[in-house]
């Protein structure tokens, strides 16, 4: 570790952080062309490069209150609600007042900056104050400890390494983004222009509600409200968090229960091929389970959608997801309270097309192996996952030599 020294975070770059426009004042908003970035936009967010949030603002906007432009490349750290969120700026943005964010010095590497904040994530979660919710100040950010390689060209060797198993992911994330568009177009084809028909839809085909082609169709629990803790392992537990915009399930936001309680909670045991949608706060993201995360449990915010494989499969089902089929539908029909929800009666009247068995074989058998492949890739993703999650720590002390490695 001679090589190494311990810095602050603010030796490696600056500390900045961020604000909010009024919403009061549409001008603020209306037409904004500047991304500008919340700690919600990365709950969901699955990649190191981001271009965009769920809202713009505008000039004046930005000059109304004391957010600034961050350059491209510099890392974003959610420091409140939650604290620990780290994407990397894909061009000019800015952020609110959850972030506390670094833009690297000219001897920082900015991708090794990147992981080292989320090595240390656990650590400067620590360090967060306050009494409704933690938060990291710009001083306590500023004044974090840190080991780090003196030479900017190591700090690029470990970046690497890292970088070379992200790249392969994001690789990976784009070919199931195309497959997903295939199986879109397909549906779309299908069901929509019905053009395996001849553009008309048959007399034979059947309109049924989803209920009458589930076996199961329900909500999970929150062990809490059972006197029931989570544990630091055991069952999975999927929580809407859990399940991302791009259909997969991210095992870093599992939360684990004890098998006695997954017992208890026995109407929300997730079993294989069960369709995972979320039905309150951000509605209507979805995965379909493989046995890679079982046993599982999910709670209230989640519906449990379970074919009658005597009358459909999975896949069947799963590509009126994936094909959007119920966007329109659920958005027609959502309960606002506290947060927006649907109700399982809403889901369970989803309208389903349903073919008769010849013409739904030959449509399973197109776009069944779709899925496979996604699935497949979104395995490979898993495991490329956990082998950076394992590197990243020997790499963060120095255990691994990285001389060799050719940047």
């Amino acid at each position: 570790m001679s090589e190494w020294k311990e810095c602050t975070i603010a030796d490696l770059g600056e500390v900045v952080g961020g604000a909010t426009p009024s919403t009061k004042k549409a001008e603020n908003y209306e037409n904004g062309n500047i991304s500008w970035i919340t700690p919600k936009d990365l709950s969901t967010f699955n990649g190191r490069y981001i271009l965009r949030g769920e809202r713009n603002i505008t000039e004046i906007g930005l000059r109304s209150c004391s957010t600034r432009l961050l350059p491209p490349n510099t890392v974003l750290f959610s420091s409140r609600a939650p604290i620990g969120y780290v994407a990397i700026t894909a061009k000019e943005m800015c952020t609110n007042q959850g972030f506390k964010s670094v833009i690297p010095n000219d001897n920082t590497d900015y991708m090794f900056l990147y992981y080292l904040l989320k090595y240390n994530k656990d650590n400067i979660e620590n360090m967060g104050s306050g009494t409704t919710f933690k938060e990291v100040s710009g001083n306590t950010m500023k004044s974090i400890k840190v080991y780090a390689p003196i030479d900017i060209g190591k700090q690029r060797k470990i970046a690497a390494v890292l970088s070379a198993i992200d790249d392969k992911i994001e690789k990976n994330t784009a070919i199931n983004d195309n497959l997903e568009q295939q199986a879109q177009a397909i549906f779309k084809a299908w069901f929509v222009d019905f053009l395996p028909f001849g553009g008309v839809m048959p007399d034979y085909v059947s309109i049924i509600p989803l209920s009458g082609l589930c076996s199961i169709i329900t909500k999970g629990t929150t062990p809490t409200t059972l006197g029931k803790k989570f544990t630091s392992n055991g069952v999975n537990f999927i929580k809407a968090e859990s399940i991302l915009d791009n259909h997969t399930l991210d095992f870093n936001k599992f939360a684990h229960i004890d098998v006695d309680t997954n017992l208890q909670l026995k109407r929300s045991i997730i079993k294989n091929g069960d369709i995972l949608f979320t039905i309150a706060g951000t509605l209507g993201r979805f995965a379909m389970v493989d046995d890679s995360i079982l046993p599982a449990n999910t709670n209230q915010a989640v519906a449990i959608i379970r074919a009658d494989t005597n009358r459909v499969l999975p896949e069947y089902l799963y590509s009126f997801f994936v094909g959007n089929w119920h966007n329109e539908y659920y958005r027609k029909r959502i309960q606002q309270a506290v947060q927006a929800n649907l109700s399982l009666t809403t889901i369970k009247s989803l309208p389903i097309y349903v073919l008769p068995p010849c013409e739904m074989n030959e449509y399973i058998s197109i776009i069944k192996p779709i899925f496979n492949f996604m699935k497949a890739i979104e395995i490979e993703n898993q495991r490329l996952s956990a082998l950076r999650d394992t590197l990243l720590p020997k790499l963060m002390n120095g255990e691994i030599d990285v001389s060799a490695v050719r940047v």
